[in-house]
């Protein structure tokens, strides 16, 4: 049986009318010392707190001008790394290589004739250009780096080489007012120079195709083929913005790398057997129609040039 309420709360109202208002202070439970200094510190600033409770707030430093200039740059910098197409709104992008990279990859391509795109010619170069022998293990992509500069440097080239073509032109890159056959004719040029350009290296050129095949220099060695596309058909004055801009630079790639690779094969005087290849692919897309504007046609020849290389090089297809 339970106890009645009514006797306790009597009991409580006679302890509560007879205690002073300090005797009920006094039988309160103590504040935290923590909670009081919290409390107590809510109106000072973060940075003014001494008590370890607070949450400090960092001070808002002020950029000098000179400062903000230089953040600014940063951010052009970063910009123009990530931009990977022409527009007169971004200048070209900063060196493609560190001035240690340079002066080791420029000695090592002297000896790539002799050594191939290989260690050993690293390792050549680093000694003439005054490092120690060890020095290319900087490059982490080992000999697919001096593969790479060879690119870099032809692609990089091609806008003084257009200059010499075009009489002065060619730097002026992409603008209306070309007619198609004219910019077919541009881009032929072009494409051929850039083939010459692996003239001095050409038997070596097969090793460095098997090495740009690795699953791991795939993806480098396909982007830097869509920036060479992409350069030829800017200097050869193109300046579509419909949906052939792609089919263009995809079919040119296609095309340059079949012609890349017929070179390497070609013992004809002044590779004129590689030329006349170039001449014919070259043609045939320009008779599909606007540069494989069907892209129906531009997928079966992608897919047919790809076995033939896979074929060229072993895989039984």
């Amino acid at each position: 049986m339970r106890p009645s309420p009514l006797p306790l709360r009597r009991a409580a109202r006679q302890i509560l009318s007879s205690s002073s208002p300090s005797a009920i202070r006094a039988t309160a439970p103590a504040v935290p010392t923590a909670r009081r200094s919290l409390n107590t510190s809510s109106t000072q600033t973060g940075s003014d707190c001494t008590c370890g409770n607070c949450i400090r707030r960092p001070q808002i430093q002020k950029l000098s001008k000179q400062q903000q200039q230089q953040r600014q740059q940063q951010q052009q910098v970063q910009k123009q790394q990530r931009s990977s197409y022409h527009s007169y709104d971004h200048p070209s992008s900063p060196a493609s290589f560190t001035p240690v990279e340079e002066s080791i990859l420029s000695a090592a391509y002297q000896h790539v004739p002799s050594h191939g795109f290989t260690s050993s010619a690293l390792a050549a170069g680093a000694r003439d250009a005054g490092y120690l022998d060890i020095s290319p293990t900087i490059l982490p992509e080992g000999a697919f780096t001096l593969i790479r500069y060879h690119m870099v440097k032809q692609r990089e080239g091609l806008a003084a080489r257009a200059r010499e073509l075009f009489g002065g032109e060619g730097h002026v890159g992409a603008r209306p007012g070309f007619s198609e056959r004219e910019i077919m004719g541009r881009v032929e040029a072009l494409m051929w120079e850039r083939l010459l350009g692996n003239k001095e290296v050409i038997g070596r050129w097969q090793e460095a195709l098997a090495i740009m095949a690795q699953p791991s220099y795939v993806p480098p060695s396909l982007k830097e083929l869509a920036m060479l596309s992409d350069e030829i058909l800017f200097l050869a004055g193109d300046s579509s913005v419909d949906p052939s801009w792609y089919t263009k630079r995809a079919s040119l790639s296609t095309i340059y790398a079949a012609a890349e690779l017929f070179m390497t094969n070609d013992h004809s005087p002044e590779f004129m057997d590689t030329r006349a290849f170039l001449n014919r692919r070259l043609r045939e897309v320009n008779e599909v129609g606007g540069v494989f504007r069907n892209l129906r046609e531009w997928v079966g020849f992608t897919a047919t040039a790809g076995v033939n290389v896979l074929r060229s090089k072993g895989v039984r297809i």
